[in-house]
């Protein structure tokens, strides 16, 4: 009793803040269905890590250092870019660019939808970020969460933990933040745009040779994307050679939940009180909406503009789904496209246009180490 009520003691305001925090997370995870792969065990291990003399964490007690679990994971797969890396592989074999591969033109989108990451860059250095994490803090705006822990890994970010939170929550909130974008920036004329699909056969060697020649062309613009296209696309080749089926199901579904897990928890690790309630990580959270408003409004008013040049008009809300959140933001604008329609199917043009997207935050995300790292 002696030894709890001591520990009681020990109790900061803060920390509770944060265990209210992790049951919030749970509750999105397990109530309204959020990510909640990653936010679960992000949410449970905050509540872990904030626990007085936590042994999940290292500790000093008695002058003795006590590694702690979280952080010997952290180490091991985080700070090498181990995990995120291994999660590529199974986003690679989850994805088919059969419907980017049937429309080239649709990777334009993917691009153009990356304007809020290096528009957030500028305005995280304004508000007082060194380089390194305000790119960090930038490439949130992708919605992508492997790519954010990978270049915040790599450019040895203090604000992780923050930027993990942010990415994966805005990823949950497609659904809830871009529809208010898109309606903002197109008329209902412009949503009610028909695109009829008609796919064209993609044969089996260009499903084959489209990841090994992504990968070299962005080894050659940015090399230091190498990693993270090369193992997205090899979770792809993985998925599309035809004879390695069993290793394809099992990324996409052993190895991408064991590694989400893992992830989730292991990043809990630098979620402690006194790191992760700042100002800071306040401002970190609104920078990665801007970033992520940004990168939907860049995406529709690029397609709003080849619209002033072509005759075959595309539907605006296209342009939105080139953000990297698979397949959320597709599903998205598809729904809408069938709220003003109901015979207009968006879903494969959303489709194409989203897996280009995940391309394109890989490659802006090596982008930006180029320049900064």
């Amino acid at each position: 009793m002696e030894a709890l009520y001591e520990n009681l003691l020990q109790i900061t305001w803060q920390q509770v803040v944060m265990w209210i925090l992790g049951g919030v997370l749970i509750y999105l995870a397990i109530r309204r269905d959020m990510e909640p792969a990653l936010l679960l065990p992000i949410g449970f291990g905050a509540i872990l890590v904030n626990l007085p003399f936590s042994g999940a964490v290292t500790q000093v007690i008695d002058g003795e250092t006590e590694r702690g679990v979280l952080d010997v994971l952290f180490d091991a797969g985080i700070v090498n870019e181990l995990f995120p890396l291994l999660l590529f592989i199974g986003i690679g074999a989850m994805i088919d660019f059969g419907p980017l591969l049937s429309n080239p033109k649709l990777m334009l989108f993917g691009a153009a939808a990356q304007f809020g990451i290096f528009f957030t860059v500028s305005m995280a250095s304004l508000f007082g970020f060194d380089l390194k994490d305000a790119a960090s803090i930038g490439i949130i705006g992708a919605a992508d969460g492997p790519t954010s822990i990978f270049i915040a890994t790599y450019l040895q970010s203090k604000y992780l933990p923050a930027i993990i939170v942010a990415a994966y929550s805005y990823m949950a909130l497609v659904p809830i933040v871009q529809p208010p974008v898109i309606r903002l920036l197109t008329t209902k004329k412009e949503r009610r745009i028909r695109m009829p699909y008609a796919p064209q056969q993609v044969s089996k060697v260009t499903r084959i040779l489209f990841p090994v020649l992504i990968t070299a062309i962005a080894g050659l613009v940015a090399p230091r994307s190498v990693a993270l296209v090369g193992f997205l696309m090899f979770g792809n080749l993985i998925r599309e050679c035809g004879v390695l089926n069993a290793l394809s199901d099992s990324a996409q579904n052993q190895l991408a939940n064991l590694i989400t897990l893992l992830l989730g928890i292991t990043v809990a690790a630098k979620m402690r009180a006194e790191q992760f309630l700042t100002i800071e990580t306040l401002l970190i959270l609104l920078l990665g909406l801007v970033a992520f408003v940004f990168d939907t409004a860049g995406g529709v008013l690029f397609a709003k503009f080849l619209n002033l040049f072509t005759k075959n008009k595309v539907n605006p809300m296209i342009g939105a789904a080139g953000i990297s959140a698979f397949p959320m933001s597709a599903r998205v604008v598809h729904k809408m496209g069938l709220a003003e329609d109901s015979q207009n199917f968006l879903l494969m043009h959303a489709a194409g246009a989203n897996v280009s997207g995940q391309i394109a935050s890989v490659i802006a995300g090596g982008l930006l180490l180029n320049l900064v790292a």
